[in-house]
């Protein structure tokens, strides 16, 4: 199967051999171009990387994640008339840790998002849900090591922003909600943050849908028993999964791309996977076992002298459909740069019904060999 999409540039195909499709001019946005637009010494950066995607008014907006250079993460703006190239970077950061004078939602206690969000702000996904833009970002503590809430935001313009606290009172790392009700229910997908030590293993290989009746204020009912979960080798997803970008809704289902790791001998490379969710019951999925982008060098073209924050990882926090099914993945290399690359829904979705694997236990519902013995 191949499809033709427009790279901006040109068209260009993808298949089931390479379902996503590097855009030639990556990176889009680098820590050089913010720094051109965050003067103050105090606010430049040395990395931009994880961000939302959505159109707004026309214009492909992304919601980045940069790296002060005293540590804390903040969320950046860039704006695109295409999408593609010509980014423009907003002069000011659109989400910083909360201060007294932000707005909150009602019955939200300043003083609690202050403290949760002393550590950082990192990784937005853009949901457009509701009539709005709901805005799931992780929330870190400045003192207590390694805690972190998934927090709600909404706006309507990215230009204003409100603050509506954490989705869960527990750590959790990665959040997405579907763009409609499901059941008259907004559904979402958290992947929890383990207690146990390390950063793989445990919760981290599990995928939890949870639904309510208010995204804005909740409570999310989320269910105990996982509607994805890794864990058997030698898969590329075997000790980390977790939503990356909102899923779309297409003419196969609910497309789901996730970020999956295996543990090496060489540390924790970060892969793109898909997977279909049925459109009446997201709890029902369709998972390839074939990653669609593994990180490469091509992912993280920096000066000589430039920082790069943590090697072999490819990671999508958003990805925005066009009305022929083409997609267009907004994804970062390195935790270091902003990279852009290209597929179509078709492809994506036949990977997971030619080549899944049961999304439960890893075990493969094909036969790789098979054309080999027949």
């Amino acid at each position: 199967m191949e499809r033709t999409v427009d790279a901006g540039g040109g068209p260009l195909t993808v298949s089931l051999h390479e379902p996503v499709v590097r855009h030639a001019a990556n990176p889009i946005l680098t820590a050089g171009e913010v720094n051109a637009a965050w003067r103050d010494p105090g606010l430049q950066v040395v990395t931009v990387h994880n961000a939302g995607a959505a159109v707004v008014d026309g214009e492909t907006v992304l919601l980045f994640r940069s790296h002060l250079r005293c540590g804390v993460s903040v969320l950046g703006i860039a704006r695109s008339g295409d999408g593609v190239d010509g980014w423009r970077v907003d002069p000011r950061p659109f989400l910083v840790p909360a201060a007294p004078g932000d707005r909150f939602a009602e019955g939200i206690d300043p003083a609690v998002m202050i403290e949760m969000e002393s550590g950082g702000v990192e990784d937005a996904r853009i949901n457009p849900v509701d009539g709005t833009f709901a805005v799931t970002y992780s929330a870190y503590h400045a003192r207590v090591k390694n805690r972190v809430r998934v927090a709600l935001a909404t706006t309507d313009d990215f230009r204003s922003v409100t603050r509506h606290g954490p989705m869960l009172d527990q750590d959790m790392r990665n959040v997405v909600v579907f763009p409609e009700r499901v059941a008259g229910r907004f559904v979402g997908l958290f992947r929890p943050n383990d207690t146990t030590p390390g950063d793989a293993g445990g919760a981290f290989t599990q995928i939890l849908v949870g639904t309510t009746s208010d995204f804005r204020t909740g409570p999310w009912a989320v269910e105990a028993e996982p509607v994805m979960r890794t864990g058997g080798g030698p898969s590329a997803f075997s000790d980390k999964i977790g939503p990356g970008a909102p899923p779309l809704r297409t003419r196969h289902g609910w497309l789901n791309l996730f970020h999956g790791v295996r543990t090496t001998m060489d540390g924790n490379p970060y892969v793109l996977g898909v997977a279909l969710h049925d459109i009446d019951d997201p709890r029902l999925v369709r998972m390839s076992s074939i990653p669609v982008l593994f990180p490469s060098p091509a992912d993280c073209r920096v000066g000589e002298a430039d920082y790069v924050h943590v090697p072999n990882v490819v990671f999508s926090c958003g990805m925005l459909r066009r009305p022929d099914g083409s997609l267009v993945v907004y994804y970062a290399g390195n935790d270091t740069v902003l990279n852009l690359a290209f597929s179509h829904e078709d492809v994506l979705a036949e990977l997971c019904v030619r080549y899944g694997q049961d999304p439960l236990t890893g075990r493969l519902l094909y036969t790789p060999w098979a054309s080999h013995r027949s």
